[in-house]
Parts: structure tokens; sequence; C-alpha cells
């Protein structure tokens, strides 16, 4: 038995989660913070266009292309595309982009109750190691 293991915490090899790696990749997705911010913002705005949804967040341009491509390829935004001039595009969340919701603001909700507290321990943290080093 080495550190750390406690009986029945480890599966043997043969039942491993088959669906782990695909699991990771879309708690990848859903779970860094530019999708979870254009998620709460088309939840707050429902439909909103590019440069509306850069302004709120005051995300780059490429970084907030490359978050609206990955959401969209996995279902969670729809993109609507206007030919006029000039181009028009849209987004909003697709039905799986809804049920999404709920939970993200959650998310946002304790990030927002807990903003204090969080800068307190990280005031507390610092100050603790600045302390460290100084001896």
């Amino acid at each position: 038995m080495s550190l750390g293991y406690i009986k029945g915490t480890v599966m043997p090899e043969d039942a491993q989660c088959s669906e782990c790696s695909r699991i990771n990749g879309v708690l990848s997705r859903v779970g860094d913070r530019w999708s979870v911010l254009v998620v709460i913002s088309l939840s707050q705005y429902e439909t909103l266009r590019f440069n509306e949804l850069k302004r709120h967040l005051g995300i780059s341009q490429r970084m907030l292309s490359l978050t609206l491509r990955e959401l969209e390829r996995d279902g969670l935004v729809n993109r609507t595309y206007y030919a006029t001039i000039p181009p028009k595009v849209e987004y909003r969340l697709s039905e799986m982009g809804e049920s999404f919701r709920e939970p993200v603001m959650a998310l946002g909700q304790w990030a927002l109750d807990n903003l204090t507290a969080i800068d307190a321990a990280r005031e507390a943290y610092d100050s603790e190691k600045q302390q460290a080093k100084a001896v």
C-alpha cells in the first residue's frame, strides 16, 4: 500500500473509465474562463454580435473568435450570418447551451458571492509567502 492509497479508491486497469478522455475534453471546453463568460453574457442578453461580446468581455478578437468557434463546434452556441453590407453575425445559446446556462450562472454567482473572501485569502497567502522569503 502506498501513501495516499485508500482501499477501494483505485479502479482496476480493466475497469478504467472508457469515456474519461472525452469527458476531459468537454470539461476543458466548458470550464475555461472565456467559455464561461461567453455563456454568461449570452444568457443575459440572449443574442449578441461579435463586437458586443468583445466589448462586454474585454477579450481579444482572436481569443473570442477561437472560443466562439469551439462553442459552436460543441453545439453550445448558434451563429447566424446575415449577408448584408457590412456583414452581420449574431451569436446565441443553442438548446444545449441553454441547458448549460444554470450551472454556469451558479458558478458565476458563487464567484461574485466569494470575491471578498478570495481577495482576503490571496492577501493572507501573499503576505505569508513574503514573510517566508524575508526570513
